[in-house]
């Protein structure tokens, strides 16, 4: 059973869980959108997301990611690669419309990730901005890219959809913030840091709601989109509720993560009823 525990771990920390994660997420904007999913850019984000994510977790200084001495880190070090490859692979059948957008969303991953000046910090080092940053990548990823892409409208169920994802993605970064609480360096100032775990607990669920009822904002809007959204609310509320700084490992590396999965099993599920 250790080679599947091994292997399982490899599965968390070489980013493929978190990139299943960005994949259910478009296919979720696909569909509440109405828009025709295109197969490259899935794979595209799918494979690109393991190679940047492994690439800020590891080492976002060149010579630290490229001189590891650590075999499992090589052996990420070398998913990574592949994952690149695939990802260029399916860039070049992407449309030219897309790469303004896919510029300046590798900006913003450069600026969370590098520091601006030689010896400054990079923004993922300032708390409160970092997990903005974050959601804004994540939403103009699995939001803006697949409507720019089908050539359907920027309108303003698009936009709504685009705030309510960068809502998500905050929430869903709080239990990580709250059981990295005991790790991180007092000058981060994340939320929890700054109100305690109480007040970032009822933030959260303030943003829970705010997610939940933005939906009804949308011009076009069916019952599976209230279902399901009210059904992933759940999930999110009681991820919040359970959540402590002193946490089983996989709740947050697992479980957390894996909730954009859950939501787009929960939109299949419910297609047959709706």
């Amino acid at each position: 059973m250790k080679w599947l525990n091994r292997i399982f771990d490899f599965y968390l920390d070489a980013s493929v869980h978190v990139a299943f994660s960005v994949f259910s997420l478009l296919h979720i904007s696909c569909y509440l959108l109405h828009v025709s999913l295109n197969v490259h850019l899935s794979y595209f984000l799918f494979f690109s997301t393991i190679a940047c994510y492994n690439f800020i977790k590891y080492g976002v200084e060149a010579e630290k990611y490229i001189l590891v001495a650590n075999q499992y880190h090589k052996n990420i070090q070398f998913a990574s690669f592949i994952a690149l490859g695939f990802a260029l692979y399916h860039a070049y059948f992407l449309p030219f419309q897309l790469w303004k957008a896919l510029g300046l969303l590798l900006v913003l991953t450069g600026l969370y990730a590098l520091p601006l000046l030689p010896k400054a910090k990079s923004l993922r080092s300032w708390g409160g901005l970092k997990i903005f940053m974050v959601g804004l990548v994540w939403a103009g990823t699995t939001v803006i890219l697949p409507v720019i892409v089908s050539k359907h409208g920027l309108g303003w169920d698009v936009w709504v959809e685009t705030f309510q994802r960068v809502v998500l993605v905050l929430i869903l970064l709080m239990p990580f913030e709250i059981r990295d609480l005991q790790y991180d360096m007092p000058e981060l100032r994340t939320i929890p840091q700054r109100y305690g775990v109480v007040q970032t607990k009822i933030f959260g669920g303030l943003a829970v709601m705010l997610f939940f009822f933005s939906t009804f904002l949308k011009d076009n809007l069916s019952m599976l989109e209230i279902v399901s959204k009210g059904l992933l609310c759940l999930i999110l509320g009681m991820a919040l509720v359970v959540v402590k700084t002193k946490q089983n490992k996989y709740f947050t590396s697992f479980w957390v993560e894996a909730i954009p999965i859950f939501w787009w099993g929960i939109i299949w599920g419910l297609f047959t009823q709706f």
